[in-house]
């Protein structure tokens, strides 16, 4: 991965003077936005609307974290007018902005307040504040699309403020519930709707719990008659369904909207996920 990354910078370096920042909208007729993540890619294309081109870096069905960046996706960045991405979440994407920085990005980092949780998305409320940022930066791009940008953030807000309106509404008598995660990635979801994520892995999903962190997982979920474990849809379900089997509850998912299917979206996952929150808590 690394000597990709390195190969990739090179040329990265050679195609910096290939075009200017105006470049890509002169071609397309509009402005080019590259994003980073599906959650991005959501906001980037709700607030631009029909102004604008906005591709992923992150292809259908692959994971954000784990995101290697090619050649021509380089050339994509170099080209774009607006370049939308969460600094800290993929070093492949970090270092390839720091070989050549673009003239018009927009960090979400200031959203991602919690160094070791980078899912701010999870969050509507936050979703609709970056929503106004993005829309600022292409205003500043292309000032003639200013009144649309700032119409598809407002849209965009109405979207979450009814998503948030629904998860307050269905998880109003929750709080304080145990919400028992196969790890620690619903954080700021937790805390907007006054849950304890009690997470039986940390952060990482691929590092697996201590025997002492599930005897403790288990003692919290007895005390709080929890009954259902929650996973996440691309993790290996074996230790929930450990935990779940030894508890005589259920297991469900909980999707993290970082690897998106075709067909699927940031509004229709959040909303699966309300579902298996309203019938998966104790509340």
């Amino acid at each position: 991965m690394r000597s990709a990354l390195v190969g990739a910078a090179a040329a990265l370096a050679l195609l910096a003077g290939c075009g200017s920042p105006d470049s890509a909208a002169g071609e397309q007729g509009g402005l080019s936005v590259v994003t980073s993540s599906h959650p991005l890619e959501y906001v980037a294309s709700a607030v631009a609307g029909e102004r604008a081109t906005v591709s992923n870096l992150v292809a259908p069905g692959a994971d954000s974290h784990d995101a290697e960046i090619s050649t021509r996706q380089l050339a994509d960045v170099v080209d774009a007018d607006v370049v939308v991405h969460l600094s800290g979440l993929q070093p492949a994407v970090d270092d390839a902005l720091s070989t050549r920085p673009p003239d018009h990005l927009v960090d979400a980092a200031p959203y991602a307040d919690d160094d070791d949780d980078p899912h701010f998305w999870l969050d509507p409320v936050r979703m609709a504040d970056f929503g106004d940022d993005v829309a600022a930066e292409l205003s500043a791009v292309d000032p003639d699309g200013e009144d649309a940008y700032t119409a598809g953030a407002a849209d965009l807000r109405q979207r979450m403020q009814a998503l948030d309106a629904d998860y307050a509404e269905a998880l109003a008598g929750c709080r304080d519930a145990a919400l028992v995660t196969s790890h620690e990635a619903f954080g700021y979801l937790a805390d907007r709707y006054g849950l304890r994520q009690i997470g039986i892995a940390g952060i990482d999903p691929t590092v697996e719990p201590t025997p002492a962190r599930i005897r403790d997982v288990l003692q919290v979920a007895r005390e709080n008659a929890v009954t259902t474990i929650f996973f996440e849809s691309t993790a290996n379900p074996a230790v929930a369904e450990k935990l779940a089997t030894e508890l005589g509850v259920r297991t469900a998912v909980l999707h993290p909207v970082e690897r998106v299917d075709d067909g699927d979206d940031y509004l229709s996952l959040m909303q699966e996920n309300l579902e298996a929150l309203r019938s998966g808590l104790n509340c």
